[in-house]
C-alpha cells in the first residue's frame, strides 16, 4: 500500500470512527430500518474511501453535511432501484406461466436493469427524458419535442448526448 493509500485509509478510518454511528442512525430514522440503514451508511464510506483515493476529495469543513449528501443520494438510488425491480416483479406477475423466465435469467436481467439504470441515471433530466420517450415510448423527434416543449433542434441535442454516454460506457 502506498502512504498516498495508507493516508487515504486512516482519513476515512478517523471519520468513520467519528460518524459512522451518527450517519447509521440518521439513515435508520429515516429508512425505518437497520438493514438499509447500515448497508447504505457502509456504501457512503466505501465511496469516500474511493474519493480519496483518486485524490478526489476536498479536506472536509462540515463532515456530517457531506455523509449527509451523500447518504441521500445514496436513498435515492435505493428508491429508484426498490422502483424499477417492483415494476420488473409486476410484469412478471401479468405474464403467462410458459414465458416467465427462469431464476437464472430472472437475476441476469435484473442485473441488467440495475446497470441501465444506473447508466442513464447519470444523464441530465432532460437528456434522459428525450431518451427514454424515443426509446421506451418510441416516440419520433417532433413528438418528443411537443411533448417536453423544447425545439427539434434540442431535442436532436438531447439525443446526441444520451447516445454519445451511452457508446462511451460499453464496454
Amino acid at each position: 500500500m502506498s502512504f498516498s493509500e495508507q493516508t487515504s485509509a486512516v482519513a476515512v478510518q478517523r471519520l468513520y470512527d467519528a460518524h459512522h454511528g451518527w450517519l447509521f442512525g440518521w439513515l435508520r430514522r429515516r429508512l425505518g430500518n437497520s438493514a438499509d440503514a447500515a448497508d447504505l451508511a457502509q456504501d457512503a464510506f466505501v465511496g469516500l474511501l474511493s474519493a480519496y483515493r483518486r485524490r478526489a476529495m476536498p479536506e472536509l469543513q462540515e463532515p456530517r453535511a457531506y455523509l449527509t449528501t451523500i447518504a441521500k443520494r445514496l436513498m435515492v438510488d435505493m428508491y429508484r432501484r426498490h422502483a424499477l425491480e417492483q415494476a420488473y416483479q409486476e410484469a412478471l406477475a401479468a405474464m403467462p406461466a410458459q414465458h416467465v423466465p427462469s431464476e437464472e435469467q430472472r437475476l441476469a436481467i435484473q442485473q441488467t436493469l440495475r446497470e441501465v439504470d444506473a447508466l442513464l441515471a447519470v444523464l441530465p433530466d432532460k437528456v434522459r427524458a428525450a431518451f427514454l420517450l424515443s426509446q421506451l415510448d418510441g416516440l419520433t423527434y417532433e413528438q418528443i419535442g411537443a411533448e417536453m416543449g423544447v425545439s427539434l433542434r434540442t431535442v436532436k441535442r438531447y439525443m446526441a448526448e444520451a447516445f454519445k454516454h451511452c457508446i462511451l460506457a460499453a464496454p
